[in-house]
């Protein structure tokens, strides 16, 4: 998952205390607020929103990314261990200095009850942190599985090898998992995707401009570096880096690009598992499902019909050595902060070249994050006691119930939509689930061994406990109740397939949550996320599942035409941003992110004044640190993506994220909705305002 708030696709500072004081301070900004519109009671100082950090050397209505956070930006320059820098980036070092502290803690009992959640907690940091006993260690914990790779003899060995993998989850070849079934959710399937790629996408292989270029270079020096610390020549080693590209770039050609892979109708293809082998003998899946205890399934949901085309051809053809050469690359670098140092080293500089990060981060960062992915609702719990406070959960709940009940009233007053896709839209909208801050049934552990004898032995026992987990779902009821994040990430997601959207405790803190701003800061903050999150219910791809999270048509075709028309103007409009020579935002890859922007955006700023209405009386509002609430609403929103990024990093994200810059998250939104433009008394003409014409709207 990105570090963005999501679709999920089938993906602690102390509180400042409002003071009450009068303020004299006048608003940093280029044009006064319209006093046509609000009738303004006394300045007070506020909480969520530092005027320092705007530039009022630009007119907001030109530029609201360096307005809104000029001085923010000037002042906060990326650190050299990162490849980009937000208020996202302080939230998480603040929240990763408490979750230190919670694991050194636990790493320092040693007479934490065997088999507890703290006991597995501890011994799992405090292994991945013994850099001596890495380095003593060397490859013996990963012996057994590299000899099953050079155990390989024949098509049949290594289908019951690539079995071994998918266990392990080193990524080789496909994956493979289960979850809901998109067209008939109260079932599990057996979901089949393209996959077995090395590098961030296929594009890499198959480009041949100077990013790519440079990027797959260093690929093949980090194969080449990692081959030889195992004990190839020089020569050997590069045979082999050369002969895992060939493969990949062959998985490449057959794999659809990230724009392709958003079309969920187009990715649902049902099949007989006899079907499936008729059709792609040489992958092996029988052989998989027995071995991996999903004997019984029958039918299986293949994601790309091409790509495992050509996949049975690849492991057909491939010699069984280069075969064997590509299985150990994919799993010596699934795990390289498990092996001595200078393993995780080569990882990092491949890591750079895509990135432009100059230090790889500490290693108690690294360990950190491992143990937040692999245990994280055991670590979570200890999180959430220390953290997340039961009144922060009502006040997002509220939020919650405000923001949907203005979707909702969107929809009704909807002028473009019959009046049967408003009812199929209403009953979505009243399915969707809401999980705020931690699960209400925590994951189980206890199948899981950790100990202190080896950090790599760890993670693998790790990965099989988890992949054990997933398949054991197969056969029994939908498991409404699982989490696809844990309770300390600051991010939230919407997941199709079960009609909810999630936000853990993480996300739920200033300044994305402050229980102690104003409502403006809040709405703009996390009421833009929470709005952003259920109009992904309602963006291109999440509009074709249903209430029930079935991927079914309710859309009348006049009204889906009209859906598409509408959201291509978004399209066009995101296509033209350039935020480096060249260099374009990929309005298609975006779109949903983009939709999910503009519509939450506007449903939230609704909710918003019919709370301020409530709190202060119709037309009335006060003035906070020089700004009106409608104008903290849109400074609230832009602070939230303020970003200072690396040129690489901006490419590769471009290239592979479906979120776009968080410059063009910013604006692109507002230079489309009327309600900007009054409250900063934008005029026809300027930068951040859009003719009638030219523009999107679609709730």
């Amino acid at each position: 998952m990105t570090n963005t708030n999501s679709l999920l696709p089938w993906g602690t500072a102390a509180l400042l205390a409002l003071a009450g004081c009068a303020s004299t301070q006048t608003a940093p900004t280029a044009t006064a607020p319209p006093a046509a519109s609000t009738e303004t009671v006394a300045s007070i100082k506020g909480v969520g929103i530092d005027p320092k950090d705007t530039d009022p050397s630009v007119s907001p209505c030109e530029d609201f990314f360096q307005f809104s956070g000029g001085n923010w930006l000037k002042n906060n320059p990326i650190p050299g261990y990162a490849s980009s820098w937000g208020p996202r980036n302080l939230l998480n070092d603040r929240t990763q200095a408490m979750l230190r502290q919670i694991l050194e803690e636990a790493a320092a009992n040693t007479a934490a009850p065997k088999g507890t959640n703290l006991q597995k907690v501890g011994d799992f940091y405090a292994s991945g942190m013994d850099s001596v006993a890495l380095e003593k260690a060397g490859l013996t914990y990963l012996q057994p599985e590299l000899k099953r790779i050079a155990a390989i003899k024949d098509l049949k060995s290594l289908h019951a090898t690539l079995a071994r993998q998918q266990m392990l989850g080193t990524g080789a070849f496909f994956r493979a998992g289960v979850g809901p079934d998109r067209k008939n959710s109260t079932v599990y399937a057996v979901n089949l995707n393209q996959g077995g790629l090395g590098m961030p996408d296929r594009d890499y292989y198959l480009k041949d401009d100077a990013r790519s270029t440079t990027i797959r270079t260093a690929y093949i020096t980090y194969m080449t570096n990692t081959f030889r610390l195992m004990g190839d020549s020089e020569a050997a080693a590069k045979q082999k880096a050369q002969a895992v590209l060939a493969l990949e770039k062959r998985l490449a050609q057959a794999s659809k690009t990230r724009v392709e892979l958003r079309d969920p109708q187009a990715n649902y293809n049902k099949m007989s598992v006899a079907d499936f082998q008729r059709q792609y003998p040489n992958v092996g899946l029988p052989v998989l499902l027995t071995a991996n205890g999903l004997g019984a399934a029958k039918e299986v949901i293949v994601g790309q019909p091409a790509f495992f085309q050509e996949l049975s051809a690849v492991m057909k053809a491939t010699p069984l050595a280069d075969a064997k050469t590509y299985l150990t690359w994919q799993l010596v670098s699934s795990v390289p902060s498990a092996l001595p140092k200078a393993y995780s080293d080569e990882a990092f500089r491949f890591a750079q070249v895509q990135s432009g990060a100059r230090q790889q981060p500490v290693r108690w960062k690294r360990m950190l994050s491992a143990t937040d992915a692999t245990l994280g609702e055991a670590f979570g719990q200890l999180y959430v006691d220390k953290a997340f406070s039961p009144e922060a959960k009502q006040k997002a709940l509220d939020m919650v119930t405000n923001i949907r009940a203005s979707m909702a009233e969107h929809i009704q007053t909807n002028t473009w939509m019959s009046d049967a896709t408003k009812q199929e839209a209403l009953k979505k909208l009243n399915a969707l689930r809401v999980k705020i801050g931690y699960p209400d049934v925590w994951k189980d552990y206890s199948a899981l061994s950790i100990s202190r004898e080896s950090y790599l032995q760890n993670v693998l026992a790790a990965r099989q406990w988890n992949y054990a987990q997933n398949v054991k779902k197969y056969g029994g009821p939908i498991d409404r109740n699982e989490w696809g994040m844990t309770p300390p990430t600051i991010n939230a997601y919407y997941n199709p397939p079960m009609n909810e959207i999630v936000f853990p405790a993480g996300y739920l803190q200033p300044p994305f949550f402050d229980p102690n701003a104003d409502d403006a800061v809040n709405y703009g903050a996390i009421g833009g996320v929470i709005g952003h999150e259920i109009t992904h219910g309602f963006d291109d791809q999440g509009r074709q599942y249903d209430s029930q999270g079935n991927l079914r048509d309710w859309w009348t075709p006049a009204d889906a035409a009209e859906f598409t028309k509408r959201a291509a103007v978004v399209g066009r409009q995101y296509d033209a941003f350039s935020p480096l020579d060249s260099v374009y935002v990929n309005g298609k890859l975006t779109m949903g992110e983009n939709l999910a922007d503009f519509a939450g955006l506007t449903v939230v700023y609704g909710a918003l004044q019919k709370q301020l209405d409530k709190q202060y009386g119709a037309g009335k509002r006060p003035v906070i640190d020089g700004f009106t609430p409608e104008q903290r609403f849109f400074l609230s929103w832009a602070q939230l993506r303020r970003q200072n990024i690396r040129p690489q990093a901006l490419r590769q994200q471009i290239l592979t994220d479906p979120h776009s810059p968080g410059q063009y998250r910013t604006i692109g939104p507002l230079m489309n909705m009327p309600q900007f433009y009054e409250a900063f008394g934008c005029q026809e003409g300027q930068k951040m305002v859009r003719s009638e014409s030219e523009r999107a709207k679609i709730w």
